[in-house]
């Protein structure tokens, strides 16, 4: 691949930038990297190793560098403000489409926080709170957020969590999640993912509601739903 010229004259972040750049085209060995930017070998291995350490780098399963969860993390802090300005209407409309409350989740370390919200204009409200923070082991905003985490905090993640990894294998599968009774008994929730421009995912949509009204198996009818909202929010931080 050609690497542009944009030399800040800082030659250590000038490298580390290439390297960088050479993983937006995918994961690269350390040969692949090397042939990608024309840093010498122990010059990008030391750079990538240091990337690694600050987790502007990660590994793949097959151990090759691939971009990463903190650029993603980054990516999502500066999109913070389209991602919020745009969760109001989309999050009103999924409301009044499913009759059920509706809310937008982001990962903050081991915890997923209530960012937006629309709650049910008539009878029993069933929403989370805005700012309310509740573990990333249990419902389906949690299985969004983890489904298509890097390996390493994918495993670390499913410690403890009610779901599994093949369960997760079935969210990046069919594209949304559902939980029954999974974080609170009698409650049940469908979620799908929003993509940040670098298409990580970098929020949950969800429909939360009892599972009297959602029934056990409450993807059948909300899930094209909470698809269709997530991928408004993406198409709304793709083109803010």
């Amino acid at each position: 691949m050609d690497i542009p010229d944009i030399s800040s004259g800082v030659g250590v972040l000038d490298k580390a930038a290439v390297i960088l750049g050479a993983l937006a085209s995918g994961p690269a060995t350390l040969a692949e990297l090397v042939a990608a930017t024309g840093l010498a070998q122990p010059t990008a291995h030391r750079l990538a190793l240091a990337l690694e350490r600050h987790r502007l780098v990660g590994r793949d399963l097959q151990g090759r560098f691939v971009l990463g969860p903190r650029l993603g993390e980054l990516s999502a802090a500066a999109g913070e403000d389209s991602l919020l300005a745009a969760a109001g209407p989309v999050l009103t409309s999924l409301r009044d489409s499913t009759g059920e409350s509706a809310q937008l989740f982001r990962r903050q370390g081991e915890t997923r926080i209530c960012v937006a919200a629309a709650e049910r204009t008539a009878g029993l409200r069933d929403t989370v709170p805005v700012g309310t923070a509740l573990p990333m082991k249990a419902g389906s905003a949690a299985q969004v957020l983890l489904a298509w985490e890097e390996p390493e905090r994918f495993y670390q993640a499913l410690q403890g969590a009610r779901f599994t990894a093949t369960a997760l294998s079935g969210v990046r599968r069919r594209g949304w999640a559902q939980s029954i009774g999974e974080r609170e008994p009698g409650m049940a929730s469908v979620s799908a993912p929003v993509r940040g421009p670098s298409h990580r995912v970098v929020a949950a949509i969800t429909v939360t509601g009892p599972v009297q009204r959602l029934t056990r198996h409450p993807g059948s009818r909300l899930a094209q739903a909470a698809v269709n909202a997530a991928d408004r929010l993406t198409r709304a931080l793709s083109h803010p």
